[in-house]
């Protein structure tokens, strides 16, 4: 991944998809409230919208996407099977209902929601992989999963798992998940990235963020898409909220600070980083 100054269409290329580095998420967002940060959304830049049948707002994403300006093959739409819907059928089923709430004929990304007890894992993946067959979903990925759970996804996908989505922000560390998604061309989404409004009042944070004229939120996004392998998905309902998260294009943080973000939590960036070829 290539971060540019003021490159807000930065990615993460994983398994052939290019999945915008930022994201804007949705959870418990419902209705018209959610319609209109999406549009915000898109208007501010955005351009990977993230979605779940958990949700309860697909149709308001969908309507948000179709009043955009944006062209609808520049926006990168994710949404994921509920796992009370992972049998064949039922994932077929309620995949084409999320098309017909979306008012799409394809989504980009189609995750299982999290691990699922109600079919084999490998009857799921085959379904989901039908679903790539005939075109109704261009890539597949999973979420919640564990490092072990991922390997065994990718066992049984016939087309690459391109992404996992899971908790991960400067609190809370996903170090082994992290570097199997940076070995085997895996996207890390991270989900809640600013640990659920907490990492706005971190005065570590905040420190490092001065010396760039930036918040404490904009630092921990900045650390998050700063990591090759991660995408993250913040979620704002202002306005206000939803620009200063996408601001974090126009900086960079050294390896020190890199260091010192992970020091908040429990991580090993610079071991793992060293691993990795990243310094």
């Amino acid at each position: 991944m290539e971060l540019g100054p003021d490159d807000p269409t930065a990615t993460v290329t994983a398994g052939g998809a290019e999945i915008p580095a930022l994201g804007f998420g949705t959870a418990r967002m419902t209705g018209d409230e959610c319609r209109r940060a999406v549009e915000t959304a898109l208007e501010v830049g955005y351009r990977h919208i993230d979605t779940a049948q958990m949700y309860d707002n697909e149709a308001a994403v969908g309507e948000a996407i179709a009043a955009s300006d944006v062209d609808r093959d520049d926006v990168f739409v994710v949404t994921k099977v509920h796992p009370d819907n992972a049998a064949v059928d039922d994932v077929l089923e309620s995949t084409r209902e999320s098309l017909e709430r979306l008012g799409l004929a394809t989504v980009d990304l189609l995750l299982l929601h999290a691990p699922s007890e109600e079919a084999p894992l490998e009857e799921t993946l085959a379904a989901m992989n039908d679903l790539q067959t005939d075109g109704a979903v261009d890539h597949i990925g999973v979420s919640n999963f564990s490092a072990s759970q991922l390997a065994d996804a990718t066992d049984h996908s016939e087309t690459p798992i391109v992404a996992n989505q899971v908790k991960y922000h400067p609190y809370y560390h996903q170090d082994d998940l992290l570097e199997f998604c940076a070995e085997h061309d895996i996207c890390l989404t991270a989900y809640s990235p600013l640990a659920e409004g907490a990492v706005p009042g971190d005065d570590r944070l905040a420190e490092i963020g001065d010396t760039h004229g930036k918040s404490a939120a904009q630092v921990a996004l900045r650390w998050l898409i700063q990591q090759p392998p991660v995408a993250a998905i913040p979620k704002a309902s202002s306005r206000a909220h939803i620009e200063t998260n996408a601001d974090v294009f126009d900086f960079e943080l050294s390896d020190d600070e890199m260091e010192a973000v992970t020091a908040v939590g429990d991580g090993v960036w610079n071991q793992l980083a060293a691993k990795l070829g990243l310094r």
